[in-house]
């Protein structure tokens, strides 16, 4: 009899999970909040270079026993020997699926460049940017305090947001009203190379109706976003060949030409003086509608405060807003090099002058296209495009050589704003933090293409991250204010009926 009522309540509590308050999901969150921290600690400890096989592992084997404990049924799945982690909490089969996507894995980092001992040792700050001990959290926790580490915005902090929402429902019995699934990628930071043919060989193991992306940083305004796009990415390495070797510039100053010039005038042959990039069919597609520019127009930005907080006179004349300017392609020079500079500096006309160019690509204009028209408009400039250092002969004969290396990774996906998963994240931001904002596309990229193509899924990513957050940079961090509504959105989102 004792194991029927406490059946009945397990069962009771599951049922009406949805009728958790604003004012309860609040209470659930501040009981965990100190233990949820000592986790995401330990989480954090652990390094995550995806480029090195043995940090992959280290992070896999720790999200395995993780969600086993919560009683997720885990499998570890391979995609060209990359290692990927599946889990799922299965309901009742006739109940509809959802998947969550959670990046495990972080950039590189120069620990030199941090101002803590170590990237990977967590470190919690106040306002006034003074450290604060850990012990702290025992007598009081301030929204306000800032935990920096790798990973804790880039996304560690939103997958351990997810854990924590799911264990706070599971120790009050509180049962999600949907089957749950989780894909874990630990590449994410590489482009995940092999999670296209993960999905394709792991169809019926990943279908789902809708799909949720646990990555990204939110709005500039930090008010809670659901974002319903994605900006896709590709790279090219240009490499522009002048003579065999470095020369002495007082002996073949004004004789030898220095690539270093020639790279320069073809990249700024590129963009005009407003930013508008000058390669003919590079917008080529692109309509924003009355309607778009009246849902940019709705969320808080004004451009003369971004200006300022990021520190330019004036923007790039692509978009009529910032919001505007995400919807087109970009084109950015990452990266350059010709000779050395500083103290290593030599008076030497260098042989080769390199660019490293980022692409970021919206659905109306994919990668191989735009790849296409930049050659198009190297060659246009004289350029003599080869696939290897150049020969004696080639150098005899043309007047400007290049290499031109591409590599597409993520695909750009953009889900309609009035879809029926915008709506159900919709209700559960509203039960969880009140006000929130719906934006088109971010800027930024995400492996999402391969699951939406795949499973025939519409994806929309949720966002926790304060913005300011050192994304990718030295001294990454995240708001404990952030990090704790996080965990308010998904115990709502978990417990958010899909129909």
């Amino acid at each position: 009899m004792r194991f029927f009522f406490i059946l009945l309540y397990f069962f009771q509590f599951s049922v009406f999970g949805q009728s958790l308050t604003k004012l309860e999901i609040n209470e659930i969150e501040k009981a965990e909040i100190k233990g949820s921290l000592l986790m995401f600690r330990e989480f954090l400890k652990m390094p995550n270079d995806g480029n090195y096989p043995q940090q992959i592992e280290s992070n896999l084997k720790w999200c395995e026993k993780t969600f086993q404990s919560l009683g997720f049924k885990t499998t570890e799945i391979v995609s060209s020997k990359i290692p990927h982690l599946y889990a799922e909490y299965i309901i009742d089969p006739k109940k509809p699926n959802v998947l969550f996507y959670l990046q495990i894995d972080g950039q590189p980092v120069d620990k030199s460049a941090w101002s803590q001992n170590s990237p990977f040792e967590p470190v919690i700050k106040n306002q006034k940017g003074d450290e604060i001990s850990w012990q702290e959290i025992e007598k009081k926790i301030d929204p306000e305090w800032k935990i920096f580490a790798r990973s804790t915005s880039d996304s560690k902090g939103p997958a351990m947001c997810f854990i924590s929402a799911f264990n706070a429902l599971r120790k009050r019995n509180i049962l999600p009203e949907y089957n749950v699934k989780v894909i874990m990628d630990f590449q994410e930071e590489l482009s995940s190379p092999t999670i296209a043919d993960l999905v394709k060989k792991n169809r019926a193991l990943l279908a789902a109706d809708r799909l949720v992306i646990m990555d990204g940083t939110r709005h500039i305004s930090d008010i809670p976003t659901i974002m319903f796009g994605a900006r896709g990415i590709a790279t090219l390495t240009l490499t522009v060949f002048g003579a065999k070797e470095n020369l002495h510039s007082g002996q073949y100053g004004n004789y030898a030409p220095n690539p270093a010039l020639k790279l320069a005038k073809l990249l700024a042959g590129m963009k005009d003086d407003e930013g508008r990039v000058t390669i003919p069919g590079y917008y080529e597609g692109i309509n924003i509608s009355e309607a778009d520019k009246k849902s940019f127009a709705e969320i808080p930005e004004k451009m003369a405060e971004i200006n300022t907080e990021i520190g330019i006179a004036e923007a790039e004349k692509v978009g009529q807003s910032y919001q505007e300017a995400m919807q087109y392609p970009s084109l950015n020079i990452r990266g350059m090099r010709a000779s050395n500079i500083g103290k290593e500096v030599t008076t030497t006309i260098p042989n080769m002058a390199i660019a490293e160019i980022d692409l970021r690509l919206v659905p109306e204009t994919p990668g191989s296209r735009q790849i296409d028209l930049i050659k198009k408009y190297l060659i246009q400039q004289g350029v003599t495009l080869i696939d290897s250092l150049p020969t004696d002969q080639q150098r005899a004969k043309y007047k400007t050589l290049a290499t031109l290396k591409q590599k597409e990774g993520s695909l750009p996906f953009r889900t309609p704003m009035d879809s029926e998963i915008g709506l159900w994240l919709g209700k559960s931001m509203e039960r969880s933090v009140g006000k929130f904002l719906k934006v088109r596309a971010t800027g930024g990229s995400q492996p999402m293409a391969s699951f939406i193509e795949t499973l025939d899924v519409p994806a929309v990513s949720l966002r926790i991250p304060n913005p300011y957050n050192n994304i990718h940079a030295p001294n990454e961090n995240i708001k404990i204010k952030n990090y704790e509504e996080g965990i308010r959105m998904c115990i709502a989102l978990l417990t958010q009926k899909t129909d």
